[in-house]
């Protein structure tokens, strides 16, 4: 059922890489976020538990970072193609909120 709504509404392909984007997105704030934890932490227990959560959070941005890259969502090292995505990826949600 899905499938065909999505078809309809002109968004098909479009979940993997909404989802993808929102994960990216919210791994490179748990980075920022870690790290400024980090610099506040006290203890060298906090410290170790923030570096080690920080490890994960980068680690987690390199996998999704790499699918996207793959599957053709995300191009970071070409401002083109990326802002070719951008456009397509906007004009999907303006399609969405009409």
């Amino acid at each position: 059922m899905t499938n065909i709504i999505q078809k309809i509404a002109g968004l098909s392909g479009m979940t993997d890489q909404a989802i993808a984007t929102d994960f990216l997105i919210s791994t490179k704030t748990a980075v920022r976020n870690y790290t400024f934890a980090l610099t506040e932490s006290v203890t060298p227990e906090v410290r170790n538990t923030l570096r080690n959560q920080l490890a994960y959070a980068i680690e987690a941005h390199e996998k999704i970072s790499q699918y996207m890259i793959e599957k053709g969502y995300y191009h970071p090292s070409d401002l083109k193609a990326q802002t070719e995505i951008a456009q397509k990826t906007t004009k999907a949600a303006l399609k969405i909120a009409d």
